[in-house]
């Protein structure tokens, strides 16, 4: 996958994110999922499980949103592209929940179609950490 179409996929991502996130309308980020999306976050937090079709992520973004009162924002650090359509991009987040500030670090491991994303596998770099935080 070319290195500049997938960061401005990911950039068109992240930013819809976190206008969603904020309490932004979701049509943005609708655009940027395939219809058969799958979303996999692992471990055993309150959002682990696997998401499958666009009104699933969507509603596990809500919840997202929803758990850190609209204060959940993600930034990109890095990106790894190869030739094929997978993209693994280094992420950090930030969240205020339940009145305190959180930071984590997440590497997002993406399945691309064409300008559209068509799975993802959340990683954290510190799963209990994260566990703890949602």
């Amino acid at each position: 996958m070319d290195r500049l179409k997938t960061i401005a996929l990911l950039d068109r991502l992240h930013l819809a994110q976190n206008e969603f996130y904020a309490g932004g309308r979701a049509d943005a980020l609708e655009r940027l999922l395939t219809p058969g999306i799958t979303w996999t976050v692992p471990g055993h937090s309150a959002l682990a499980g696997t998401y499958r079709g666009r009104p699933q992520v969507l509603g596990y973004f809500s919840m997202r949103r929803d758990l850190a009162a609209r204060t959940f924002q993600i930034t990109r650090r890095d990106v790894l592209v190869g030739d094929g359509d997978r993209i693994a991009a280094l992420t950090d987040g930030r969240a205020t929940i339940a009145g305190a500030e959180h930071y984590w670090s997440t590497v997002g491991l993406y399945d691309a179609v064409g300008q559209q994303v068509a799975a993802c596998w959340l990683l954290p770099l510190d799963q209990p950490a994260v566990a703890a935080i949602w």
